[in-house]
């Protein structure tokens, strides 16, 4: 199902509160009154955050699979990339007006079923994101990251192997199993800015 502006605004700008609420008093708000009842069903969401205006990475988690509403999925979301991305140190409260938030709701994963050899046959640069999961080891890459890297589809497939801290060619691997999934990006383009559906 997908989102009107609206409702990914309101994703946006809760992410966002919900990361000043935490950073101010370490709690976790609750879904505001007003939240649309379309935000209540299971889906799932990444929420990035990024530096402005040189839009450098500061933070990204989220959660591949629909297992709890869009709402509190989201708010979790916010709150880990400022604070638990391994990544990067924590987000101080000085730091949000140079920062803007990217929510991305995702469509449900779903296998790849084909052989190694097909795989860059069977996603599309531009529209999917991609997950590999092999034995312990997991990966996942939203859709707008190869498009803002310039890979094409091998490429992308490669560096999904990478991120899980899997050797680049592990997609050749049948035992390496790989999902795909698509994603609606929803970003301030300023900080406390105007929201709007980013198109990749």
């Amino acid at each position: 199902m997908l989102l009107d502006i609206e409702k990914g605004s309101f994703l946006v700008k809760l992410s966002r509160a919900a990361v000043e609420e935490y950073l101010k008093s370490g709690v976790k708000i609750a879904p505001p009154e007003n939240t649309p009842p379309e935000l209540f069903e299971n889906r799932g969401v990444f929420v990035t955050i990024k530096t402005f205006p040189g839009k450098e990475l500061r933070g990204c988690i989220g959660y591949p699979e629909p297992v709890m509403p869009l709402v509190l999925a989201t708010i979790d979301a916010a709150i880990s990339a400022a604070t638990r991305d391994p990544r990067f140190y924590p987000v101080r409260p000085e730091e949000l007006p140079n920062l803007v938030f990217e929510v991305t709701v995702l469509t449900p994963p779903e296998p790849i079923d084909a052989p190694p050899e097909e795989l860059p046959n069977r996603i599309k640069v531009g529209r999917d994101g991609l997950i590999v999961r092999c034995g312990f080891a997991s990966g996942l890459l939203l859709p707008q990251v190869p498009v803002e890297w310039g890979w094409n589809e091998t490429e992308f497939l490669s560096q999904t192997c990478m991120k899980a801290g899997l050797p680049p060619n592990c997609w050749l691997d049948p035992r390496c199993k790989f999902f795909k999934f698509q994603g609606q990006i929803f970003t301030e383009l300023e900080p406390y800015g105007e929201v709007v559906e980013e198109k990749i």
